[in-house]
């Protein structure tokens, strides 16, 4: 059963380098339960919402399974929070989400809209040397959401997926097929999908007996669902999967 293990907020505003001036990164964990509105939680910030926020990046999920590989890759505990995630969550692997999927959480009703693409942000908050690049090559974004029913959330929550979208495009096909990247196998309890796995070989290809889809195809499946009224996409997806879909045209 996947697991609400904890709820961040921003913990202090920082001074930071890039163009905001400052950053949100720094979120911890807080108690009791927490309201969620369509722009994320009540009493976080998004201090850059033109690129890490908005309705379509509301709130940002990552796994314990995730965190615990990083864990053991750095050599110190990624506590909830660090990666400026909202939500720490159990028993779900996160980048097999599929795009459009819905969880229930406490009395909120949230959408996987996207992956995380790391920044130098993110790299400075790490501290540790090509952060940016280590975090991409290794699939373990997580995945951003939007509110599609406000509510109410705290740790201990279950986080149920009560809705799953057939196109079958996940966070982690979407992002891999980005940057040419293997599919994580990640342990995220029993019965969610490629689970079970060491964490040494995370950053390993995946053994695949199929060869894994395009960019461009991946593209049209999303378009094609977006279309359709099956999901909707968020404004980034949306104008990356016309840009992949007009070059397969071209080629």
């Amino acid at each position: 059963m996947a697991e609400l293990l904890a709820v961040c907020r921003v913990y202090v505003l920082h001074p930071d380098p890039g163009t905001v001036g400052v950053t949100a990164i720094d979120k911890r964990p807080v108690e009791g339960r927490v309201k969620v509105r369509p722009y994320g939680l009540y009493a976080d910030v998004q201090a850059d919402r033109a690129n890490h926020g908005g309705l379509d990046q509301a709130v940002y999920a990552y796994a314990q399974e995730d965190a615990d590989h990083w864990s053991a890759e750095l050599g110190r505990e990624v506590t909830p929070g660090l990666f400026g995630e909202n939500l720490r969550v159990s028993g779900l692997d996160v980048n097999g989400a599929v795009i459009g999927e819905r969880w229930q959480v406490g009395s909120a009703l949230l959408e996987v809209t996207q992956p995380r693409t790391p920044c130098q942000t993110f790299g400075r908050r790490l501290g540790e040397q090509r952060w940016v690049r280590r975090f991409t090559q290794a699939n373990r974004t997580g995945a951003y959401l939007r509110v599609i029913e406000n509510g109410e959330l705290g740790a201990g929550d279950t986080v149920d997926v009560v809705h799953h979208p057939l196109h079958g495009v996940t966070v982690a096909d979407w992002f891999g097929a980005q940057y040419g990247l293997a599919r994580a196998a990640v342990g995220a309890g029993a019965g969610a999908g490629p689970a079970g796995a060491d964490a040494a070989d995370a950053d390993a290809p995946a053994a695949n007996p199929t060869e894994p889809e395009s960019l461009e195809e991946l593209a049209q499946r999303l378009l094609n669902a977006h279309a359709a009224g099956e999901i909707r996409l968020s404004v980034d997806m949306h104008r990356r999967s016309e840009q992949a879909a007009a070059r397969a045209v071209v080629d």
